[in-house]
């Protein structure tokens, strides 16, 4: 399958995660830096961490409470702040190095937001059009012979076909075919579907597009020669 830095049907961020961070203010003309607490101090509420004086490392913040003092800690921790407030920080791990969406003020409201980013899989339509120039003309030919067919493929895919019209379409099943969801779904991981469905006979230039769609969990796939090409996908010279 040919390499790509980027998956050209993957849209917005995936792998949302909260962080909780305490916002510090160490020097009043340096910006606030933020660290998650100490895990000591993990289940702590909110409120308990506004306004308080704590020390602070390159990995995480302990705030100082009746049971801790400077001296026990000056150690382990350089330097000293206070904590400004609380945030709730929203990063995509979907890339390298995690890329920070925002900062939220409640971890109600960060979650909410995942909900509204999050195209999660079932409750979203994700149905693509492109140019058939992204298949060799092997693969269309087989796609026009399995719609004909009305039969189904058993390879975690449909095909059908559009009245008045030359495009053809993919229904993908058990998206995305990522080793985590199909080993949930169909007890494989997802080099083993894509081996087993070139094995069927499928044109490996179909089963590359078909993958990288489902990585990016598009459920309808649908290939015209009308459509617009997907720009930083392969394409082939076709008679289509």
């Amino acid at each position: 399958m040919p390499t790509y830095p980027f998956n050209p049907f993957a849209r917005g961020f995936s792998d949302l995660r909260i962080q909780r961070l305490l916002a510090i203010l160490y020097d009043v003309d340096a910006p606030l830096c933020h660290r998650p607490p100490h895990p000591s101090q993990q289940g702590m509420d909110d409120d308990q961490f506004s306004r308080r004086q704590c020390l602070f490392n390159d990995e995480h913040a302990l705030v100082l409470t009746t049971s801790t003092t400077l001296e026990e800690h000056d150690a382990q921790y350089s330097h000293i702040g206070v904590v400004v407030q609380v945030i709730y920080a929203l990063f995509a791990h979907d890339r390298q190095p995690p890329i920070l969406l925002g900062d939220l003020y409640s971890q109600a409201v960060a979650q909410l937001r995942i909900k509204q980013l999050a195209f999660e899989t079932g409750h979203y339509s994700r149905c693509w059009e492109i140019s058939s120039v992204h298949l060799c003309d092997t693969a269309y030919n087989w796609l026009i012979a399995q719609a004909a067919r009305h039969a189904p493929t058993e390879l975690l895919f449909e095909v059908f076909t559009l009245p008045v019209s030359q495009a053809l379409g993919c229904k993908l099943i058990g998206t995305p075919w990522t080793d985590a969801n199909l080993g949930r779904a169909s007890d494989c991981a997802a080099e083993e579907l894509r081996q087993e469905q070139l094995d069927a006979g499928v044109p490996e230039s179909l089963v590359n597009v078909l993958h990288l769609a489902a990585q990016a969990d598009v459920r309808i796939l649908i290939f015209d020669p009308d459509a617009a090409p997907l720009e930083g996908l392969v394409t082939y010279a076709t008679e289509v």
